[in-house]
């Protein structure tokens, strides 16, 4: 068996997470997107950390205007690739997300896939005000994230393995404080026998921190839900939306 390098781990897990994300689940997000927060031809969303774009390629087939924002490469030229073939109105930009300066007056910005627990308290809090300061008054943050306090004291697993068709993949993760953060190790196994294995660190907050840092970012918490614009999010809940709105 062979190590490689992160682009073998890349393309592997790229694919294993379309596999475990149904295209339902995405076209239901996209529909309450456009629903809850009015958003029609010609609106301008932000799409942080956006991945391989099925958030953002949704919106724009509706006419939405898309910033669509990634570090990896692979992703980025996935979405220009589709946007080109369809002649969608999506600007895909990869920026390391830390660094990244995004324009103003967007009326929605989300992150989605539990993206912004991997940044620490300080950081996160960093981005949260940049995000606040590219979003017209009166503007919406959605953040999607399954690595509340409240959700993952209930759901934690320290080991866990799944198969996508011949490929591996097994997880051993530590759920540590000071601060809180699940820190894990995913190794994926090709048919070829060949190994990737990522170190990783997903940092815990309460839906009461959460609520303190979109304030002092210059939001008020909303809502927040486990089920879009259906189901108000419980304790023990597997993951949960949070609804800012800029003050």
């Amino acid at each position: 068996m062979v190590n490689v390098n992160d682009t073998f781990f890349e393309g592997q897990y790229k694919e294993i997470w379309r596999a475990v994300t149904p295209a339902q689940l995405t076209d239901k997000e996209v529909a309450f997107l456009i629903s809850y927060f009015g958003l029609k031809a010609g609106s301008r969303v932000l799409d942080f950390m956006c991945g391989y774009g099925r958030h953002a390629l949704g919106l724009a087939r509706q006419g939405v205007w898309v910033t669509a924002v990634d570090n990896l490469a692979d992703y980025i030229s996935e979405i220009e690739k589709t946007a080109a073939e369809e002649q969608l109105p999506v600007k895909a930009v990869q920026a390391s997300v830390t660094e990244f300066i995004p324009e103003s007056d967007f009326d929605l910005v989300i992150c989605m896939g539990n993206s912004l627990n991997f940044f620490d308290k300080g950081t996160l809090q960093s981005l949260l005000s940049r995000l606040a300061a590219a979003i017209r008054q009166g503007g919406a943050l959605l953040i999607h994230t399954w690595s509340l306090t409240e959700t993952v004291v209930k759901e934690f697993v320290p080991r866990s393995w799944a198969a996508f068709g011949d490929t591996k993949i097994l997880t051993e993760a530590r759920y540590l404080l000071r601060p809180a953060r699940i820190e894990s190790t995913t190794t994926i196994i090709s048919p070829e026998g060949i190994i990737e294995t990522r170190e990783g660190v997903d940092y815990i907050f309460s839906l009461a921190e959460m609520e303190d840092m979109l304030q002092d970012a210059g939001f008020f918490l909303k809502a927040a839900y486990t089920v879009p614009g259906r189901k108000e999010f419980e304790p023990g809940d597997s993951r949960a939306y949070l609804i800012a709105q800029k003050k």
